[in-house]
């Protein structure tokens, strides 16, 4: 390979992250996941069976219920600009004051479908971060989530905790 396209391969892979530009839900997600208690970010679709099977538990109706502190934003992806409201409806989420609903303008498929969100990879739905504070402290990336571990992850993303009282054992 010549020494001319290797610079151009590098440099076009240096610039790359700085020409995306984030849609008009995720910049909202983006600041609203930096406030001081926990947020959970779902994406999800209402034509994707595995996030339809969350909803039909009643999971998440439930988990928004037991944590009236925490902040849940659905975020419909891959679904053209809609933003499900109608299903979210169905399964009684969305009308809880910590519930926010955006949509993702982006395509289901093609060139322009979302690749990223909040600066990480999105490569399947459902997905579910939980954020504090702006800091991520947990994702699920793959699939339907386990709301007793969902709970389990918001308790323990609630917790203090520090290496400092730990001793070294030899």
């Amino acid at each position: 390979m010549s020494k001319f396209l290797r610079i151009l391969l590098l440099s076009c892979a240096a610039i790359s992250p700085l020409l995306y530009a984030a849609s008009p839900a995720e910049q909202h997600v983006a600041e609203a996941v930096k406030a001081p208690g926990l947020s959970v970010v779902h994406l999800w679709a209402p034509w994707c069976s595995n996030c339809q099977a969350e909803m039909k538990s009643g999971g998440w109706s439930k988990m928004i219920a037991e944590n009236p502190e925490t902040k849940f934003f659905f975020v419909s992806i891959w679904n053209a600009g809609e933003d499900g409201r109608a299903m979210l409806k169905k399964f009684q989420i969305g009308d809880q004051p910590n519930v926010t609903i955006v949509a993702d303008s982006g395509p289901r498929r093609g060139d322009d479908k979302i690749k990223r969100f909040l600066d990480l990879p999105v490569s399947w739905i459902p997905t579910t971060w939980i954020y504090k504070g702006g800091d991520l402290r947990y994702a699920l990336n793959y699939g339907e989530v386990s709301f007793p571990v969902l709970q389990q992850f918001l308790k323990d993303s609630n917790s203090e905790w520090s290496h400092s009282s730990e001793t070294a054992t030899n």
